[in-house]
């Protein structure tokens, strides 16, 4: 049986160890583009997340909720190996099993997909598992489960993703990053104009659809996002 002594000294290294690992990855947490055909005025995904990476976007998601498995995983192998050639992450929106196939960086779960203890059982301690929440009960869940970040939203209100509900503002940021160590980022309705008070809020990046996927210029749209979150920072 473990001493208290030691099993305190234990806790206090993994609680030390989880600090750094966050910090590490709140760096690489900055900008997050999520790819979605129906904003992209007909460009192709690859085209989309490469200027998207050109204008400095720190991580590409795999959004695509009507796309066959094929699909998925012919699009995701591409983007597996742009996003090495821009040390940028590359996750896959809640399917695990495209996210093993094409060897993602990790996944991003919602509420309503796979249960939390068992996505992380399939992808194993190294992958990234982030989790969305619209509230405290749902982001507590995600902190008990191992998420490695939190994606709050929508802040604003927005028309990219149709299951989105209210907005909800910054109050729910404010309080993660009071109570946890683990990274928030925003989602939902957020410019280069508005992403001010997220940053002042606490969290250390933004997840980004339509002002993105959707601008004539992909790439200066990232550029001027990355500019206003480091104007603040």
């Amino acid at each position: 049986m473990m001493h208290h002594e030691n099993y305190a000294e234990s806790e206090s290294y993994v609680m030390s160890s989880n600090k750094t690992i966050f910090e590490h990855l709140s760096a690489r947490l900055t900008l997050q583009v999520l790819t979605d055909r129906t904003w992209s005025r007909g460009r192709n995904t690859l085209t989309v997340a490469r200027a998207a990476l050109d204008g400095g976007a720190t991580i590409i998601q795999l959004r695509d909720k009507v796309a066959s498995t094929r699909l998925l995983v012919e699009e995701g192998l591409a983007l597996r190996e742009l996003t090495r050639q821009y040390d940028a992450l590359l996750l896959v929106n809640d399917r695990v099993d495209v996210a093993w196939a094409i060897d993602a960086d990790g996944v991003h779960l919602g509420h309503d997909d796979m249960p939390l203890p068992l996505a992380r059982c399939l992808l194993g301690p190294e992958r990234i598992l982030g989790v969305s929440a619209g509230n405290l009960a749902e982001a507590m869940i995600g902190v008990e489960g191992q998420a490695d970040y939190i994606s709050v939203g929508p802040i604003y209100s927005t028309q990219a993703k149709s299951d989105a509900g209210s907005a909800i503002g910054t109050q729910l940021i404010s309080e993660l990053v009071a109570r946890s160590s683990i990274p928030v980022i925003a989602i939902g309705g957020i410019t280069a104009e508005n992403v001010a008070p997220i940053i002042r809020a606490g969290a250390c990046g933004v997840a980004v659809i339509t002002a993105i996927v959707g601008a004539v210029d992909i790439a200066q749209a990232a550029r001027t996002m990355l500019t206003a979150i480091r104007d603040v920072r």
